[in-house]
């Protein structure tokens, strides 16, 4: 369903973000894009929704692929329409506006009364917490509330694509099982999922493959399991294999390097 091929981001015509990065999402796939802060992950996604313009980024080289078309040189808008939503990093909703508004909110593409009708009941099927506290004010609803707002929101859309990014930072441990919980359902439905964490460990229970960025290139791509095995990914993305020499921990950092 996406391909990405070779891909190279600059930020201001300066400053080199991705380093031709491929990756693949299936038909109804669901996979992980894992890697630390500043690895490149945001700017992936950004690449495949369009949002990179607004800050000032650009594809300078290689292509993006959606359901057989080229993608690279279209708006966000078009993006949208073709089936590709983005949940940002950060639960960005409406915080003036209710759970109610936030969801009309997306719907420019639709016309229809009774579709937009139907698909806030979808939404709040998926989410029956939002029906409960759909007249308050978003800015008024918990961390994970927001988040599971946010997600509602790309539904509204209809999507084929559904990319989160982050979707479980800052929320508790029971609040991250339930939004996992409730992904894990969606791809159940149908809908491809290109997920962005930093939890690894929780990512990999979840997804059927992975790719690992590492300073903006794919340093690994595999199954869920196999990478899971791996003994580089055990220790440093999901808390070490054992114990370990602590005063040895500098020279193996030192010495890190990515097993295939």
């Amino acid at each position: 369903m996406l391909s990405l091929n070779n891909v190279e981001v600059v930020y201001d015509r300066v400053f080199l973000a991705i380093k031709g990065v491929s990756l693949e999402v299936p038909e109804g796939g669901m996979v992980a894009l894992l890697g630390a802060n500043g690895a490149g992950k945001s700017t992936t996604l950004k690449t495949i929704s369009g949002l990179l313009k607004p800050e000032r980024g650009e594809v300078t080289r290689g292509e993006v692929w959606f359901k057989g078309q080229n993608i690279a040189g279209l708006p966000a808008p078009e993006r949208v329409r073709l089936g590709i939503a983005h949940v940002l990093e950060g639960r960005r909703v409406f915080e003036h506006l209710t759970p109610d508004e936030n969801l009309v909110a997306a719907t420019s593409m639709h016309r229809d009364r009774r579709r937009i009708g139907a698909l806030k009941e979808m939404v709040y099927d998926y989410f029956p917490r939002l029906k409960e506290r759909r007249s308050v004010k978003a800015g008024y609803l918990s961390g994970g509330e927001q988040q599971m707002l946010a997600i509602g929101r790309a539904l509204m859309t209809e999507p084929k694509l559904l990319m989160l990014d982050e979707p479980s930072l800052g929320l508790a441990p029971y609040l991250v099982e339930e939004i996992f919980g409730i992904i894990q359902r969606l791809h159940r439905d149908g809908v491809g999922i290109l997920l962005v964490e930093q939890n690894a460990a929780a990512a990999l229970d979840v997804v059927t493959d992975a790719y690992l960025i590492e300073n903006g290139r794919v340093v690994m791509s595999g199954k869920a399991e196999a990478l899971k095995q791996n003994p580089d990914i055990q220790e440093f993305y999901l808390g070490g294999s054992g114990k370990k020499d602590y005063h040895a921990v500098k020279h193996y950092r030192r010495r890190k390097r990515w097993l295939a």
